[in-house]
């Protein structure tokens, strides 16, 4: 038995969902028949919803505390590949809140009442007792993965796990330095006519098409997504045309393949800074 199994069957008994992460410390994609919900998954909600995949799918949702799943066949393949235990904290009735750098670590020290931390590769965990909504970047170097989230499995860590309090829940509500909006808001074409994009089925076709793009990626995940992304703003980044609910289909796909949102937020950034948008 694996090492990263052995941790999630203690973490499991404990109550803890666990899931195996893969190189890049990323859950393993969908499986071809739950690509793009095909199975009929409800990735929007707390559960993978109706879907009995064998396999460890639809990342956050797959987190377990069955050691029959655990230990079945399909993950144990998954566990063998792993290089990394995570889990889902609203699972376990926890919020963690994600410190990336020794500035973000001193701003919590100063600004959150203690509770227990786990040491991490940049920074810290601060876990709290209570579920809320996840977000990234709430300000600089700080995410919150609770709900529809994931965090690696680094320890027990130390101190005694403290109530969620209204200071990291006002962190999600006010959203103080969140990155721009992903709306695309460009000038209107030089002339003052109509952009041709905007016809239905043109603009429809290029984001069905680029949601194939990823979808179908069977290596190099990270690098599809964030060329798909740079050829859908190279064709329509610069005439307004892209709304969220279009970029949320990109970045739903990418999602599906293992993508983390912060992964697809990065991603989406840099093909705008190479386009100069």
């Amino acid at each position: 038995m694996s090492e990263h199994l052995t941790t999630a069957l203690t973490l499991a008994a404990s109550g803890v969902p666990v899931l195996p992460l893969r190189q890049g410390k990323q859950p393993f994609g969908n499986c071809p028949q739950c690509a793009k919900s095909a199975c009929g998954d409800r990735p929007h909600m707390k559960a993978a919803g109706p879907c009995q995949c064998p396999r460890p799918c639809h990342a956050w949702a797959a987190a377990t505390t069955d050691p029959a799943v655990l230990t079945s066949p399909a993950w144990r393949a998954a566990w063998r590949q792993a290089v990394a235990v995570a889990y889902h904290p609203a699972g376990a009735g926890l919020t963690v809140v994600d410190l990336d750098t020794a500035d973000a670590v001193a701003w919590a020290r100063r600004t959150l009442p203690a509770t227990r931390t786990v040491s991490t590769t940049r920074g810290e965990h601060w876990i709290y007792r209570g579920t809320m909504s996840s977000a990234n970047r709430v300000r600089p170097d700080v995410d919150i993965k609770s709900l529809m989230s994931y965090a690696r499995w680094l320890g027990h860590g130390t101190g005694t796990t403290a109530p969620l309090p209204d200071a990291v829940r006002a962190l999600v509500v006010k959203a103080p330095v969140r990155p721009a909006s992903h709306t695309i808001t460009m000038p209107a074409p030089a002339g003052g006519g109509e952009c041709r994009h905007r016809t239905p089925t043109y603009l429809e076709r290029g984001i069905a098409m680029a949601e194939q793009r990823i979808t179908e990626a069977r290596s190099a995940v990270h690098t599809t997504v964030y060329r798909t992304f740079l050829a859908v703003l190279s064709a329509h980044g610069g005439c307004g045309c892209l709304t969220d609910a279009h970029i949320a289909r990109l970045f739903t796909a990418a999602q599906a393949k293992g993508e983390s949102p912060r992964h697809c937020t990065d991603a989406w950034t840099n093909a705008r800074t190479r386009l100069g948008l």
